[in-house]
């Protein structure tokens, strides 16, 4: 067995897939929309279905808010330069609001930022590439 992906319901599909293609590296794997039943379906991830967990964005027309809840907690990503990406996602208007650091009572950096719809990502820092001291 292994997990296949993680659903994410979307307000404006266009805003998230520039958000994780452009932004967090993704691509985008497949595309579709269903007519009948009036939503479209967009995976994105690292690396093929076939052997990589992805993310699913389910875009339902017309009414399309969505409260967050207070169970769900963040996806996690492991990022090669978390200062250096976290930069750029700001550069980029993206929100960082937990800045790169290291997690309390620990040394691994990590930080937070939030997609489009204001679903939480921690970027974690990849621990087998050494960072500069000067961060």
């Amino acid at each position: 067995m292994r997990m296949l992906h993680t659903m994410l319901r979307v307000e404006n599909l266009e805003a998230s897939l520039h958000f994780y293609t452009s932004l967090m590296g993704m691509r985008l794997l497949r595309q579709s929309g269903n007519k009948e039943y009036e939503y479209t379906l967009a995976f994105v991830g690292y690396g093929d279905e076939s052997d990589s967990t992805v993310l699913e964005l389910t875009y339902n027309w017309g009414d399309n808010t969505y409260e967050k809840g207070d169970a769900y907690g963040h996806i996690a990503i492991e990022v090669d330069d978390i200062y250096r990406f976290c930069e750029n996602l700001e550069a980029n208007g993206a929100d960082v609001y937990r800045k790169p650091g290291p997690v309390k009572g620990g040394s691994t950096i990590i930080a937070f930022v939030r997609d489009p719809d204001g679903y939480a990502i921690e970027l974690i820092q990849n621990k087998s590439i050494s960072l500069e001291q000067s961060h």
